[in-house]
């Protein structure tokens, strides 16, 4: 009797290791990463000032390409993409959270949130920024913050990290700030990242500016390490439990540093979303479950990365950084994969495409 009570007591701890394990292939937790801008050309830039030494890229299991063209324009805005990224449909530029004809759009962090998976948001813009917004908003004009940060506060995404206080310090309809709003609801605030490294668990809040993250590098590995401080916390409020996490993180500034045709800033801001990408493979690695998809929103600056001498049959005679424009272009964007289920996002496909495959993945749709 003793026996059969040992064994059965072994099959049930063995039985309840398989519920906290995904199966082969099963993902339990998405990372989300968006290059705001980021092009091949960007990639290949990144890659050649390395001395082609190996990069977070290169680890990708699979690849993808997509496209980006919105509701009414050929040419991309980051409201528009981030809404066909985060909900599967095209809307015109300039909107977050609506179809073109302005019916309301529900994002895969909104479904994700009410399916009971845990939800994240990091970002070197300001949370309320078209890319993030897209995940959570509803408004006919990007512009339109006030309105964006009452949807944020309505969102209950657990954990959000970025840029923002100039507006969430701001009158909260419901008395006080929108920092106040965002405590009473159970979020722990904090104003830098050294505040939050304490949190390990629950609802977290962190605003380390008041509208942009510094420019890297003089932000430091804020990036990489705000990443980590999401994935840390939404593993710890997830384990144990039958889902996992859905988590979006925005290499914000590489569009700011193409728009402005600057080279050097833009190789920061790649360097920068590397690393994070990096902490992101890493973490995958380590928990079994995790798929990470890096891709882009549009390309933006028109890079092309030419010779520096026409005639390129001769030996190395460098290479040059030239941009088309000031704007984004219609340029296809890549996608890598890594991880678990790498192998079920591959082709040419739209960016709607792209979302309605990570909502099926999640069972989300």
């Amino acid at each position: 009797m003793k026996k059969t009570l040992l064994l059965l007591s072994g099959l049930l701890l063995v039985a309840a290791g398989a519920v906290a394990q995904p199966a082969d292939g099963e993902v339990r937790n998405v990372i989300y990463m968006i290059g705001d801008g980021m092009g091949l050309s960007h990639v290949s830039m990144m890659k050649i000032e390395k001395g082609y030494a190996p990069t977070a890229f290169d680890r990708a299991q699979n690849i993808a390409l997509i496209t980006t063209y919105s509701a009414n324009n050929r040419v991309t805005d980051s409201a528009a993409a981030g809404t066909a990224l985060a909900t599967g449909s095209k809307t015109n530029n300039g909107t977050l959270g609506l179809d073109a004809e302005g019916g309301r759009l529900e994002s895969m962090i909104a479904k994700a949130t009410h399916e009971g998976l845990g939800t994240g948001l990091v970002v070197t813009c300001y949370l309320q920024h078209a890319t993030p917004a897209a995940f959570y908003a509803h408004v006919k004009d990007r512009g339109e913050t006030e309105a964006i940060t009452a949807d944020m506060l309505r969102s209950d995404v657990d954990v959000m990290i970025g840029g923002g206080a100039k507006w969430i310090g701001a009158e909260c309809a419901e008395g006080g700030s929108y920092f106040d709003a965002f405590t009473r609801k159970g979020y722990t605030v904090a104003r830098s990242l050294d505040e939050a490294a304490g949190v390990e668990k629950g609802r977290l809040l962190t605003v380390v500016a008041d509208e942009y993250a510094p420019k890297a590098p003089k932000r430091g590995d804020y990036l990489p390490e705000a990443s980590k401080k999401a994935m840390e916390v939404l593993y710890n409020n997830t384990a144990g439990k039958q889902k996992g996490f859905l988590l979006m993180i925005e290499g914000s500034q590489v569009d700011t540093a193409a728009h402005a045709n600057d080279t050097a800033w833009l190789q920061a801001e790649m360097n920068d979303f590397e690393k994070a990408v990096a902490a992101a493979m890493d973490f995958a690695d380590t928990h079994p479950g995790t798929l990470v998809i890096v891709t882009a929103d549009h390309e933006t600056g028109g890079l092309s990365v030419p010779s520096g001498n026409k005639d390129f049959t001769s030996s190395e005679s460098g290479i040059d950084y030239r941009y088309g424009t000031g704007s984004h272009t219609g340029s296809m964007v890549p996608v890598y994969l890594y991880g678990a289920g790498a192998e079920r996002i591959n082709g040419l496909m739209d960016n709607t495409e792209l979302s309605h495959r990570i909502m099926q993945i999640l069972d989300l749709e």
